[in-house]
């Protein structure tokens, strides 16, 4: 309600050339301060702008000064133009979108007096006499005198002018209605309604069609002269003096309309038929209509001679039919010329009752009065869809049709024919045949031929027949009719003989490469090319050299192949072996790639229906924002209220306030960027703090932003990168800042939409990788997506189901949950956690090293199970992690978690364990990173006092001490990459649920965040600016902008969403997919080899089709309607008011402050550089913010 704004009152207008001022009414309009520039009207006229002085006379009023303004051209009487007011140079004072200003000229469009006094009386034109054109009073001389306007009673434009009359003949019986089209026709219908004469005899106005000044519509009374003679059209405006009455130039003529002849003479009596209606002046008059018999022949057109028309169905059955036609109100008919209404054609006999779906096979129809019929047609409809075909009539009793085709969508069509739902014909109007119910005509399978081998050649020597094999050749079909086949070989037919399964041909005396052409009914199919060899003479000689050439060959083929059989004796031994080794390892591969897949089904349908009632633990907006902008630093400043003197108050807001200027922070970043000393971390530092402190105008930001990214698309292509590199690392703020635009903006869609796909992804590759051993020291797993975290051997394990006893229960409620035997105990209680805690997000719930494992045995033995105690196997330098396994815990066993005691016993105990357990959890807590996933397993360190080095499930691989005898029942490790492909299968359906959310504009019923659509527009409109057209480089820069930016970061660190944990085997998986995801947005062919990635291999069927959702996700959004500045800015302003209070904002300042503290000199030299800066003293302001904080400190 405070901002300035223009206020709607009255229309605003504009005559053209007039000097004039433009008082428009406002509310809250500012007055300009000292230096600050006036007010001023700004007019975009046809593209062109006109700026205008404007003067406030107070808050509520403003007047854009004496100024006439000028459009182009005659086409348009006015013009709506668009304008704004502005103060200060740029700041645009708002108003309705819909308000402009109407420019308009008297003269444009109106060159004719007439024109001129029926113009609008809001534009105040009149008629001027001594120049004979249309003007405003003041552009008139002698205005009292030779101005005319409708003010005036009883004017009338002289010189009336008629231009055009239609149509020039009518009967002398009158009701031809005639129009009469000039300029001057009267102003009122009154000055003409008794005015109008046609040679002679009156034509009465019909007012409901009078056009003021332009046309005038009469209709005909009846001459009373038996021939009277051709005139033309008389008109009196007003009193009838000289200067208001004319005449056409064309005559009008009186003629007498008759036929004598109709063509055909006879149709049938449900009507249909076009019938031709000759004879004489059948165009005369304004309307014509024709009866056969007491039904109307519906009008098609006509001419001077003749009139055709569609006769309706016979109300009094066949029989002969007079014709009468009625031309206004002229009746004319001819006792002679008669039509006759035949009986209605029967069909009789189809023969063949049959066709192929594709149809256009020849049907002959057998009937009665089938001549009467001029378009007869063949129908037929099968599965809702209806389709036709044309007949020919041979004559009374015959047509030939070809059969309409259906179209059968169904595979494997019976070998027995399909009938269709409806059949019958088209002929004319007759409607008792459009279905014959007596019909049994039937549908069987199109005839479908096998190509020339993968190449679609085949070779063959002159004479040869030709063999064209196929299925459905001859359909089973009753009687004796058969398809009718035309093969060409180039452009000659050959003879065919037809059998079930073939064709066979005789080739034509042809050679060289001819296509085969096989036509039946309407098919056209080709299956391939003939490569037609000459012979050729070989003399005697010749032929005697080749037989001795080929008998040494033969003998020669003969010794090599006895040697050779006995060489390969023994090898085809082997070879057997090893075959029967691979076909066994092959089914075993299969097996376990079959039991995962319906195990996980099982499971995830379990989980499906387990979460139904479960909340997703979505973090709140505060804690999200924060990993996202400050990952790794769980208790920012930016959380916490600051604890500063007043003066660094003072001084904080006043910062505040310089941030608020647009130009001030965007020399603040560039100088920063500009520095050497100015890291990759201090810019993603900079944008998020700076985007925290902008939270509460989140309009200002994004102006910000796309200013610095345009500052970014400048600089990217004066040093002439290549545009596909731009936004693709974070190297500058304005990168950092778009990541964390899309984080505040796109919470609520991960909320409401693409969070549920993403937890379902990550509860699948959880619960998937759990189902299967898990290395406790080495991250890696049975089941993984990853080359890197995959264990290359076979694990012997068993799946337990554990009852454990809840701990919170007053009851004692025992709970089943599902374990294996090889499973750490550390890793036993955090599968009972999650059972146990189910739906309880992470951080509320305790934690595994918080809590003691204890095995019950019987009623009263309690014993606690560790990772390490008196009883871990320690062999050589190697010590293996306890297991349920190692304790001997058997299924059904009955567990409990208790909190963890402080004894003497636990302490010696977990003493050591300790130690070594930090050690691999801060090893684990590195194998998250991207980069140890280069190595396919951590160095353990063995403990400094005791020399013993952990291991749970597999050893170090590259260690010295690894015998090639502990490989036991290791397969080759190779083969174990087979598991990467079932543990895809089985999670393709939430990777396919995840993507296909992501890449969609319709969101399960929510819209497409208006950030994206916004933010595309913004690259296309940079991309138009600076003429890029190659659309790989608009696709690159919308994929560098936001799946590269957000999307991969949410799926690779889904607990920046959600309160969970993600240990590092999930972490490896998730890298893999969020790969994936970046490989389906790029533009570039990914070729692919053995040597390949296997996370690239393992996708590499699924990238092409993720790409083209990309592609299509991309082209929805650029169809869809662009988003305003104003209805962006209220979006933002309401995101800004939702998280107003989300983070302190003094403290951002607070952290800001440092780098104004440490580029100091730079950042005020920049300052001084710049007019704009100096101009509004932003120096002054800093230093002043420096002196509070150095007086302070």
């Amino acid at each position: 309600q405070g901002c300035p704004q223009i206020i709607p009152v009255n229309e605003i207008l504009v005559p053209v050339g007039v000097v004039q001022p433009i008082t428009l009414q406002a509310k809250n309009l500012p007055q300009p301060q000292s230096g600050q520039k006036n007010y001023e009207c700004i007019f975009n006229i046809q593209g062109r702008t006109q700026r205008v002085p404007a003067v406030r006379f107070n808050s509520t009023s403003v007047q854009c000064t004496n100024t006439s303004y000028w459009y182009d051209g005659d086409e348009s009487g006015d013009l709506p133009v668009d304008f704004s007011v502005v103060w200060d140079g740029d700041f645009i004072i708002d108003k309705p979108t819909s308000m402009k200003a109407l420019l308009y000229k008297c003269s444009a469009q109106r060159k004719s007096c007439g024109l001129c006094l029926k113009a609008e009386a809001r534009f105040e034109c009149g008629w001027c006499l001594s120049e004979k054109k249309c003007l405003l009073r003041q552009h008139c001389a002698s205005p009292d005198l030779n101005w005319m306007h409708l003010s005036r009673r009883n004017i009338y434009c002289s010189n009336p002018r008629i231009a055009k009359i239609q149509p020039l003949t009518g009967p002398k019986e009158g009701g031809t209605r005639i129009t009469i089209v000039g300029e001057n026709l009267g102003l009122h219908f009154r000055d003409i309604a008794n005015g109008v004469r046609v040679t002679g005899v009156r034509c009465t106005p019909i007012s409901s069609e009078y056009i003021s000044a332009e046309k005038i519509v009469c209709e005909m009374e009846r001459s009373l002269l038996s021939n009277p003679i051709p005139g033309p059209v008389e008109l009196c405006v007003g009193d009838c003096s000289e200067d208001y009455r004319t005449q056409s130039e064309h005559v009008y003529t009186f003629v007498s309309p008759s036929f004598n002849r109709v063509h055909p003479e006879k149709g049938p009596a449900s009507g249909g038929t076009r019938i031709t209606i000759s004879g004489k002046h059948l165009d005369a008059g304004s309307s014509v209509a024709v009866t056969v018999g007491k039904g109307q022949c519906h009008f098609v057109r006509r001419t001077v001679r003749e009139i055709v028309c569609v006769t309706s169905v016979s109300t009094g059955g066949p029989g002969i039919a007079a014709i009468v036609v009625n031309v206004d109100r002229a009746n004319v008919a001819n006792p002679t010329v008669m039509y006759l209404y035949s009986e209605d054609p029967k069909i009789d006999k189809i023969e063949p009752a049959w066709s192929v779906f594709n149809g256009s096979t020849a049907v002959t129809v057998t009937g009665s009065q089938l001549l009467t019929i001029q378009e007869p047609k063949v129908r037929a409809k099968y599965d809702g869809i209806e389709t036709t075909n044309t007949c020919q009539v041979v004559n009374d009793t015959a047509m030939l049709c070809w059969a309409p085709r259906i179209y059968y969508s169904k595979r494997n069509p019976p070998i027995e024919g399909e009938r269709a739902d409806e059949f019958g014909f088209i002929l004319d109007n007759v409607q008792d045949l459009l279905v014959l119910n007596h019909t049994v005509f039937r549908y069987y399978p199109n005839p479908i031929f096998e190509p020339f081998g993968p190449l679609g050649v085949m070779e063959l020597k002159p004479g040869s027949p030709i063999i064209l094999k196929g299925r459905n050749l001859i359909p089973a079909a009753p009687g004796n009719a058969k398809l009718n086949y035309t093969v060409l070989i180039g452009e000659k037919p050959c003879l065919l003989t037809v059998s079930e399964t073939q064709l066979l041909c005789d080739s034509p005396n042809l050679t060289g490469k001819q296509r085969v052409t096989i036509l039946v009914g309407g098919l056209d199919y080709s299956p391939g090319m003939l490569h037609i060899y000459s012979d050729s003479a070989l003399t005697l000689p010749a032929i005697i050299c080749i037989c001795v050439g080929g008998v040494v060959l033969l003998i020669a083929i003969i010794t090599v192949l006895i040697a050779y059989k006995r060489k390969t004796r023994d090898a085809d031994r082997t070879l057997k072996r090893l075959q029967m080794q691979m076909d066994n390892l092959e089914s075993r591969v299969a097996l376990e790639c079959k039991e995962a897949f319906a195990e996980l089904q099982t499971d995830i349908h379990e989980l499906t229906n387990n979460m139904d009632g479960v909340k997703i633990p979505f973090l709140e907006y505060k804690t999200y924002a924060m990993r996202v902008l400050f990952p790794g630093i769980e208790d920012h400043p930016v959380l916490k209220e600051l604890d500063a003197p007043a003066n660094v108050e003072k001084a904080l807001r006043l910062f505040g306030q310089l941030l608020n200027n647009k130009v001030f922070l965007l020399t603040f970043i560039h100088t920063l960027e500009a520095q050497r000393s100015f890291s990759m971390r201090d810019r993603g530092n900079v944008a998020s703090l700076a985007m925290v402190a902008l939270q509460g105008r989140m309009e200002y930001a994004t102006v910000v932003l796309k200013q610095l990214l345009s500052d970014l698309i400048e600089k990217n292509l004066e040093n002439k990168n290549h545009p596909k590199l731009l936004l693709r690392r974070t190297e500058s703020v304005a990168e950092k800042m778009l990541t964390n635009w899309f984080t505040f903006l796109l919470y609520r869609f991960l909320k409401e939409c693409a969070g549920e796909p993403l937890f379902m992804l990550f509860c699948a590759i959880k619960q998937q990788m759990e189902k299967g051993p898990i290395d406790a020291i080495t991250g890696e797993a049975r089941y993984s997506l990853s080359e890197d975290k995959l264990i290359r051997q076979q694990i012997d394990y068993k799946m337990l189901t554990l009852n454990c006893v809840c701990p919170e229960s007053e009851n004692g409620t025992e709970i089943p949950v599902k374990v294996l035997n090889c499973d750490t105990v550390t890793q036993v209680k955090d599968k009972l956690l999650d059972v146990v805690y189910k739906g309880i997000p992470y951080s509320q719930r305790p934690k595994a090293e918080d809590m003691d494992l204890e095995w019950h045995q019987g009623r009263i033995a309690r014993i606690i199970l560790q990772d390490e105690d008196v009883t871990t196997k320690i062999e050589y330098d190697w010590k293996r992690l306890n297991s349920l396994a190692h304790y001997q815990v058997t299924d059904g066993s009955v567990v409990a978690l208790v909190p963890k005691q402080i004894s003497a016993y636990n302490i010696a105990n977990s003493f050591t364990f300790t130690r070594s357990l930090s050690r691999y959890e801060s090893l684990l807590r590195t194998s998250s990173s991207p980069d140890s996933l280069r190595s396919r397993a951590p160095m353990i360190t063995p403990d400094q006092e005791t020399g013993t080095k952990l291991w749970h499930l597999v050893k170090n691989h590259d260690h010295t001490d690894h015998k090639e005898g502990d490989r036991g029942s290791k397969m080759v490790s190779e083969i174990y990459l087979t598991r990467l492909l079932a543990t895809k299968g089985t999670l393709q359906k939430f990777v396919d649920d995840l993507f296909e959310t992501v890449f969609s504009t319709a969101h399960r019923g929510s819209a497409l965040p208006l950030a994206i659509k916004y933010m595309f527009d913004f690259l296309d409109e940079q991309a138009d600016r600076r003429q890029i057209q190659d659309p790989d480089v608009r696709h690159t820069w919308k994929s560098n902008c936001l799946p590269l930016r957000f999307w991969v970061n949410v799926i690779k660190n889904p607990q920046f969403v959600f309160d969970i944990h993600k240990n590092s085997i999930t972490d490896a998986c998730l890298s893999v997919v969020a790969q994936t995801f970046m490989d389906s947005c790029s533009t570039s062919e990914h070729r692919l080899g053995k040597d390949s990635p296997s996370n690239k291999l393992l996708y590499a069927k699924d990238i092409p089709n993720f790409k083209t959702w990309v592609e299509r996700y991309y082209r929805d959004i650029s169809k869809m309607a662009a988003i305003s500045d104003q209805d962006m800015d209220a979006y933002l302003v309401e995101q800004s008011r939702l998280h107003a209070n989300e983070f302190n904002t003094l403290s951002a300042l607070s952290e800001l402050y440092f780098y104004i503290n440490k580029y100091r000199e730079e950042i005020l030299l920049a300052l001084d550089r710049d007019a704009y800066c100096r101009r509004h003293k932003l120096r002054q302001k800093l230093e002043q913010v420096i002196n509070l904080m150095l007086s302070s400190s």
